[in-house]
């Protein structure tokens, strides 16, 4: 199983580098950022500095999207980061928000997106498309290769990225509703006639290592109460699309934001966001992952069970080097597949 980091661009740019470099040499497989542009430090200009200086790991965006950013220029991005570092890149893609929503900018349609994913998927991999009634190819990418996902809670993204996506990228680490959601993606995706277990699986949510006493575990849901908030935008767009008592949506995730009241972007993804006290510490613990290492290593286990083929940890939060630290030295070697030196 694969195990990423999911960083913030927040200046300066040095400290996220030297965060990717940290994470190659604790055997993290990935480095993601956020890419929300006005809010944080360009992420792709970042990106060719990380591949500069590590060996292994594949970077890339959790998540861009097709309203601020051209698909045409997302894919000459990367192709070139693939030329320059060796196909070590991959592209996480959604309908957008806080990059779209800070310019008063609306996310884009479920069949915008769908087209996105194939367009990106097609040009990234040095293949023709057809775009605003041209046939287009990168001529100089014919070697590029780089993994589209798609990060998805409704019912229709799900469906999409089960018939197209190379990969599903699901923010939060509850294992019922990871369990729902990985199903809507296998079954869209057996439906398209696509073999289901092609689609790559990558769970993302908080993580925050602690000695597992209440006052630690107390304070470490403080830190992470903001990715509740963050969550919690994607979810009131589906329930307001869908409705909050039907069957397109599990209970268990609409349910917590029936006491949200707003949310300020100037905040996003940041720890002590002061709009997300609408989070209780349940949802912290379902959608989080708090405690001792033995503690991750049991959730992640359980993710794993459900086919899951990656966790990312989001690492925004007053403890980083101990939380990624503890993944290297003990949480990583532990989720491996033992091999035998000798039989």
């Amino acid at each position: 199983m694969d195990i990423g980091i999911v960083l913030q661009c927040t200046p300066p740019a040095a400290r996220v580098v030297d965060l990717a470099k940290r994470a190659e040499t604790y055997g993290f497989s990935h480095v993601w950022t956020f890419d929300s542009h006005i809010l944080w430090e360009e992420p792709y200009v970042i990106y060719s500095k990380i591949l500069n200086e590590t060996r292994k790991v594949i970077v890339g965006p959790m998540v861009t999207n097709p309203a601020t950013r051209d698909i045409t220029v997302t894919a000459s991005v990367f192709a070139t980061l693939n030329e320059m570092y060796g196909n070590r890149t991959v592209i996480g893609i959604g309908r957008g928000d806080s990059a779209v929503r800070v310019t008063n900018g609306k996310p884009v349609t479920v069949g915008e997106l769908r087209q996105a994913v194939i367009d990106l998927k097609g040009l990234v991999n040095g293949e023709s498309i057809e775009y605003n009634g041209n046939s287009l190819r990168l001529p100089w990418a014919t070697a590029s290769r780089s993994e589209v996902m798609v990060a998805a809670y409704g019912p229709k993204v799900l469906a999409l990225t089960g018939e197209v996506g190379d990969g599903f990228i699901l923010q939060l680490a509850d294992p019922s509703i990871a369990a729902w959601t990985i199903k809507a993606v296998r079954d869209a995706a057996a439906a398209a006639g696509r073999n289901p277990d092609d689609v790559y699986i990558c769970v993302a949510a908080p993580a925050y290592v602690t000695d597992g006493s209440p006052e630690a575990n107390a304070h470490a849901r403080d830190q992470l109460r903001w990715f509740g908030g963050m969550v919690g935008n994607h979810v009131a767009d589906i329930v307001d699309r869908y409705g909050a008592d039907g069957d397109a949506v599990p209970k268990a995730l609409s349910d917590y934001i029936r006491d949200r009241k707003g949310y300020d972007y100037n905040e996003h993804g940041r720890a002590g966001n002061s709009h997300t006290d609408f989070v209780p510490d349940e949802i912290i613990d379902r959608f989080c992952i708090i405690g001792t290492p033995e503690e991750h290593i049991r959730r992640i286990d359980e993710l794993k069970a459900l086919g899951v083929d990656q966790f990312a940890l989001y690492l925004q939060h007053d403890d980083k080097d101990h939380t990624m630290a503890q993944y290297g030295e003990k949480i990583i070697p532990a989720i491996g597949d033992a091999i035998r030196a000798t039989e």
